[in-house]
């Protein structure tokens, strides 16, 4: 989305998500995953009281184009997921909303961060590394891909 007054992207907001927009996390999901979670997934999942889920907003319009969600136990978190709809993908919305994300986690007092990502998905990696995220293991055949084949996940942490 472009603001037409200055002709640079749109500033992103970044805002705490609720269960009344799980269908549309879904439908965000289903662009990034082969596998996908449904509305009801997200639901449940953030009527959980250890999910922080943010949402990206861009415009005015109130829609939801990205979102990321972990779960935290004591001090640590998992990063569950993190999906940018495919039209915005490259122009920097996932570092914002990682950025806010991880001060969300920091707020709640989460001394280390965690997360899996497919070893193929290049950008998201970089985008981890640029956080400070550090590769701690291998998960082969991890992620079924649209395909059939299996993918090897890296999973990678992040001390806060």
């Amino acid at each position: 989305m472009i603001d037409w007054l200055s002709r640079s992207p749109a500033r992103p907001s970044i805002a705490p998500l609720e269960t009344d927009q799980a269908a549309r996390l879904a439908e965000i999901h289903a662009h990034a995953f082969a596998r996908s979670w449904n509305s009801i997934d997200f639901e449940r999942m953030l009527a959980d009281r250890a999910i922080i889920g943010d949402g990206l907003f861009i415009g005015r319009d109130g829609v939801v184009q990205g979102f990321c969600l972990s779960r935290t136990v004591l001090d640590e978190a998992e990063i569950l997921t993190i999906a940018i709809m495919p039209g915005l993908r490259g122009k920097g919305y996932s570092r914002a909303l990682l950025e806010k994300h991880l001060e969300a986690l920091r707020l709640r007092r989460v001394a280390s961060v965690h997360l899996e990502v497919d070893e193929g998905n290049v950008p998201a990696r970089a985008l981890y590394r640029r956080f400070g995220f550090v590769e701690t293991g291998r998960r082969a055949g991890y992620y079924q891909k649209a395909d059939g084949s299996h993918a090897t996940a890296l999973t990678m942490t992040l001390a806060l």
